[in-house]
């Protein structure tokens, strides 16, 4: 398959912005949005933008704080053509999985709250699987795959390698007992085959078309696999 506009990538953002009860807001992670994102259209595909509720997804306030920029989160702050697309996401119920190559989900704590017991994404994720088009998820993303059922009624990461944060990195940023479950400790409980490497270095493991990255650090190489995957 070759990298032209017609062929189409979906990404799912959430549109969770509530920190559990702490009064702060959460969303999605600029980085773990922007490089997939840039890579993607820098490799000619054609990116459609997709949350729960449609519109602009909230951004996690602390990823756009200096310490957490990188070159491709620079590009998008100068980039007011992609903020409008951004800021006009579609709807996920209005989204077939049929129309596209293959689904990225950026990350952040808000697909925790949302997108992992969002029925529309349960079903497009199926959708995905059953037609053999690759899954990516990255970081707190890979939530969104606990509720997804084999055609057995199996979890679908059950005997799969899959990565996602980890329980160290929840506890280095203090959320351990904020976040509605430990990313690590469900994966395991479905009998996923949960892989991890050094807390905040990139670390991407692939199995039967499930792309997964532990952390923001991981971005980039999730979106790189998945294009060689396409390609």
């Amino acid at each position: 398959m070759t990298a032209t506009n017609t062929t189409k990538v979906l990404m799912v953002l959430t549109s969770h912005d509530k920190l559990g009860d702490t009064g702060e807001k959460t969303g999605f992670w600029l980085e773990e949005f922007a490089a997939p994102y840039y890579q993607l259209i820098d490799a000619g595909y054609s990116v459609t933008l997709a949350s729960p509720l449609g519109g602009q997804p909230p951004l996690d306030p602390k990823s756009a704080e200096a310490d957490f920029q990188t070159e491709a989160t620079r590009r998008f702050e100068q980039d007011q053509t992609n903020q409008q697309v951004l800021a006009t996401t579609t709807k996920l119920n209005l989204v077939n999985a049929n129309d596209y190559a293959a689904v990225f989900y950026p990350g952040g704590h808000g697909p925790m709250w949302d997108l992992t017991n969002d029925q529309d994404s349960i079903d497009l994720i199926s959708a995905f699987i059953e037609q053999n088009k690759p899954v990516a998820v990255v970081c707190h993303s890979t939530s969104v795959l606990l509720n997804v059922k084999d055609k057995n009624g199996n979890p679908i990461v059950k005997g799969k390698k899959v990565a996602g944060f980890t329980n160290s990195e929840e506890e280095a940023v203090q959320l351990t007992d904020i976040v509605p479950f430990l990313l690590e400790d469900e994966l395991i409980k479905q009998g996923a085959n949960y892989q991890k490497g050094d807390d905040w270095a990139p670390f991407v493991v692939e199995d039967s078309g499930i792309i997964s990255g532990q952390n923001p650090a991981s971005s980039s190489e999730a979106a790189a696999r998945l294009i060689k995957k396409l390609s």
